[in-house]
């Protein structure tokens, strides 16, 4: 299953927010949650990915999806949660959306 087969949903208040990936065909949902420190800084704090989507390429997805929105609204993301900061070290090309 390809990442074409993802669905990812941004949901936000102004001081917190997730992307929620879904699968069709399956009730579990993924989730990549972050706090807003400012308009120029998001906190990325935590991702899950229920065992029904490993290996998928579920939880890069959704770090895709937050790579391609700092970059698009011009915020930065710092990578407190540890599959963020990974992801991040595996791909040098988005040294740009990064706070480290």
């Amino acid at each position: 299953m390809g990442t074409a087969d993802i669905t990812i949903t941004r949901e936000a208040t102004d001081s917190r927010g997730r992307y929620v990936a879904r699968i069709a065909g399956h009730a579990e949902t993924a989730e990549l949650t972050f706090s807003i420190a400012s308009p120029a800084l998001v906190i990325a704090d935590h991702t899950g990915v229920p065992d029904a989507f490993r290996g998928m390429g579920v939880g890069l997805a959704l770090v895709e999806r937050l790579v391609a929105d700092a970059r698009e609204n011009g915020f930065k993301v710092m990578p407190l949660c540890p599959f963020v900061n990974a992801q991040r070290k595996r791909h040098p090309e988005w040294a740009d959306a990064f706070s480290v």
